[in-house]
């Protein structure tokens, strides 16, 4: 059984992989079925990454719990595995073959006695923004951070382990596993090469101004349609408008909200406009006879998902309309939503009305905001730079803009690289 437990002083390993989404998940399962060791460390208190929050992949629209309980059972069978969650990189010292890595762990509250049951759960009577959930509802202080989490333990929010209503939680634990006096460890490694798979957040969509996110209430983003459609979202699969929490008629998807903008993002995020597409049939599915519009630059499905594309201009519900959305207005008489741009095939300026706008944010990689370490050369944007001389690999969306497909294959390729680090090529 691969170990997760809480560590104390040195680890040895092949490899470090910084970031547990699909990419930092890959790539240690890869390294670790090669026979090498690997440490895979995230500082959230669960493995998935974005991935975990999505409701389906494109093209196949399957959901990503699936593959993810391959992954997991993958992760749980290989003793070449540890998993180090809640967990961040304090430095980074040494050469390609010879890292000395700090650590710092993070204390979960909750120790591997924990059994999932929910008692404590059910006993907390203190609330907090559910994160997973973009805040969209509550969660207890202490939770467990989705249905699939792993480790499969709940984890206590450290804004309230101090608090004294937490007590109630540890009586109501008949397996002595809440530990709210739990402290930080420092773990300190030795690896022969480090891959950095910190993934990316959606572009802060309150920075658009134009576009109404945050000043009215059914202009929402695509990250937050993902949970919107999702079982185990805030409304339960169930998309309605968040003004009145009604059925909708008209969806607006908007491309390019800040991406491809030299004000914003100047880069094209590669997967936005098949993701809303994805999205249309999330409507489609629900809605059957709901008008759905899709404003863009240009669209961009390359290789095999022309296919997707032309399937989706084959649904007479569903409008491609070219031109850029320059201002989103509110209907104060409904709460409905005025999208105006200009048709850049007729030069007409149109507007159209729907009940819900959804914004296309691209994605910000986490190295532009967090940098690796060594100096590890970012471009222009912020993402890891190809053939660093660092020892540093990107993986997954580190190193460009991809989806999960593409992120999957070169997490592969970035174990390979990691492993002949670690032999001295």
């Amino acid at each position: 059984m691969a170990e997760f437990k809480p560590v104390e002083g040195q680890i040895k390993a092949d490899t470090l992989v910084v970031g547990g989404g699909i990419a930092g998940i890959t790539t240690a399962i890869e390294t670790a079925e090669m026979g090498k060791k690997v440490i895979l460390l995230e500082r959230l208190p669960y493995l998935g990454g974005r991935v975990a929050r999505i409701h389906q992949y494109f093209p196949k629209l399957c959901p990503p719990t699936c593959g993810i309980e391959i992954n997991l059972k993958r992760i749980r069978i290989n003793p070449n595995i540890r998993v180090l969650t809640l967990a961040e990189v304090e430095s980074i010292s040494g050469t390609p073959g010879n890292f000395e890595v700090k650590i710092k762990q993070n204390p979960r509250y909750v120790n591997e006695k924990c059994t999932a049951c929910g008692e404590c759960e059910k006993v907390c009577d203190i609330e907090r923004d559910n994160d997973f959930n973009h805040g969209l509802d509550k969660t207890k202080a202490i939770y467990l951070p989705h249905a699939m989490a792993y480790p499969p333990q709940y984890v206590v929010d450290p804004k309230y382990a101090g608090d004294e209503g937490m007590k109630k939680c540890v009586d109501a634990c008949d397996y002595d596993a809440i530990d709210l006096n739990m402290q930080a460890k420092e773990v300190s490694a030795t690896v022969g090469a480090v891959v950095w798979a910190t993934g990316w957040k959606p572009y802060d969509a309150s920075k658009i101004d134009n576009l109404g996110y945050g000043q009215y209430k059914n202009v929402v983003t695509n990250a937050i349609m993902e949970r919107l459609a999702s079982q185990n979202g805030p409304t339960e699969g169930k998309i309605v408008r968040p003004s009145d929490q009604k059925g909708i008629k008209s969806v607006g998807f908007v491309q390019c909200a800040g991406s491809r903008d030299e004000n914003h993002l100047p880069y094209c995020s590669a997967v936005c406009c098949l993701a809303s597409m994805k999205q249309a049939t999330y409507i489609r599915n629900l809605y059957p006879e709901a008008d759905i519009h899709i404003f863009y630059i240009d669209v961009r499905s390359p290789g095999r998902m022309e296919d997707f594309y032309t399937k989706i201009q084959e649904d007479k519900k569903i409008h491609f309309h070219r031109g850029k959305v320059a201002k989103i207005s509110e209907n104060p008489t409904n709460g409905n939503l005025i999208l105006e741009a200009e048709n850049t095939l007729t030069g007409e300026i149109v507007k159209t009305e729907v009940e819900l706008a959804v914004l296309a944010t691209g994605m910000v990689p986490n190295t532009s905001v967090d940098a690796p370490p060594l100096d590890t050369p970012l471009d222009e944007f912020g993402f890891i730079a190809p053939n660093s001389k660092t020892g540093i690999i990107g993986a997954g969306v580190s190193s460009r803009p991809q989806d999960v497909s593409i992120t999957v294959q070169e997490a592969t390729g970035a174990a390979m690289k990691a492993i002949n680090i670690g032999m001295g090529r």
